[in-house]
């Protein structure tokens, strides 16, 4: 179970322009120092319950990712509070930790680390990591020979190893060619036959109505609307965006 009690999140924004660091700590003594407040989050009240798939959408910048970010334990609240009574896997930035210098085989033991995995549990997944990247050719190249896809195809199929019961997933669908998504998506599909509770942000308005049992509809940093996908996607389009006759 994740509950979140009117949860607000906010953003200090400088507004002072300094060019050096003693201007910067001029500027802070000073009584004209001023700065903007940006609510990312406000009033966020929300239960997931076990076992449940919600999606979430909104507009960029609507507070998507910031929810999953406090949801995870990366920002702390400014006000409210989160309960989340399991372990949780965020699959949020995808190859943070990667070292470019290092070979694809030595990053698959640094994230697995990052992810709480000893070498020795990370040298029973390599050869499926690999596999399941497309990348067994290039286990010994260096990450940064690689393209950006390609990095991502490795992240991505490291992530995937956790086996916490609570996954919160943002916009990793669009990792890779039309073929890897499928396989993705294919992931997502035994997840959710597992009985995992999962987060999913995403753009894909497609994977949204075929994988959640709930989508919740972001705007402003405000939940707006919360109900079944169809009806939530629909909602989205036509007073989010503004498209008709979606």
């Amino acid at each position: 179970m994740i509950i979140l009690e009117n949860i607000s999140k906010v953003f200090k924004i400088p507004h002072e322009r300094t060019k050096t660091l003693f201007h910067k700590i001029i500027s802070i003594s000073k009584r004209g120092y001023t700065y903007e407040e940006l609510f990312a989050l406000k009033n966020i009240s929300l239960r997931v319950r076990q076992g449940e798939f919600v999606g979430i959408i909104g507009k960029n910048g609507s507070g998507k990712s910031t929810l999953l970010r406090v949801i995870a334990g990366i920002y702390r609240p400014s006000s409210g509070t989160v309960t989340v009574n399991e372990e949780i896997s965020p699959l949020l930035e995808l190859g943070l930790g990667f070292d470019p210098s290092f070979s694809c085989l030595d990053n698959i033991y640094v994230y697995g680390a990052l992810l709480g995995y000893s070498r020795k549990q990370m040298a029973k997944k390599v050869e499926e990591i690999l596999a399941f990247a497309e990348l067994e050719r290039f286990a010994d190249a260096k990450l940064e020979t690689l393209s950006s896809g390609m990095r991502m195809r490795l992240a991505f199929a490291i992530a995937i190893q956790s086996v916490a019961p609570v996954i919160l997933v943002d916009e990793v669908l669009a990792v890779g060619d039309k073929v890897f998504a499928e396989k993705c998506r294919s992931v997502f599909r035994r997840l959710k036959a597992e009985g995992r509770t999962i987060i999913f942000v995403s753009h894909d308005m497609g994977a949204i109505k075929e994988f959640c049992d709930r989508v919740i509809v972001i705007s402003d940093g405000r939940i707006v609307k919360d109900g079944d996908p169809s009806a939530m996607v629909t909602f989205y389009n036509q007073n989010i965006l503004k498209i008709a006759n979606t």
